[in-house]
């Protein structure tokens, strides 16, 4: 059963991450001619990093062990879970840009889209085990 304050917190953070995200993009395809699907690892990368800092502290704060292995074994889970919303995120970044010609601003959101569930669910089970 999915606890509907954790979800909306994660959404909450999903929002935050959103904005690196596009921050990152926007700067790196408009300022320096970074190819969409590149600038969009790099914007996402940095995303996780910050989304797992605030989730850690608030979203899932009352699960996980303490300590630094711990800790340190949960940002790894993070960004391996969250490998597979990137891939949908940026596969459907690359498929709407240059296949169905969208401007990548729009495809970069309908990535992130399709990308959060599988995010939430994969970090939910996997990095904080909240199913234990």
């Amino acid at each position: 059963m999915i606890n509907s304050g954790r979800f909306l917190r994660f959404a909450t953070v999903g929002l935050a991450g959103t904005t690196v995200d596009f921050t990152i993009l926007i700067a790196l395809v408009e300022l320096h001619g970074v190819p969409p699907e590149l600038a969009k690892l790099v914007g996402a990368e940095t995303a996780i990093i910050v989304m797992f800092v605030v989730n850690e502290h608030w979203t899932f704060s009352e699960w996980g062990r303490t300590g630094y292995r711990p800790l340190l074994r949960r940002l790894l889970t993070s960004n391996l879970v969250r490998t597979g919303g990137l891939v949908v995120a940026t596969s459907v970044l690359w498929l709407l840009v240059y296949y169905a010609d969208v401007q990548y601003l729009v495809a970069n959101g309908v990535g992130i889209v399709c990308g959060f569930v599988v995010n939430f669910l994969a970090e939910s089970y996997f990095t904080w085990r909240v199913h234990r």
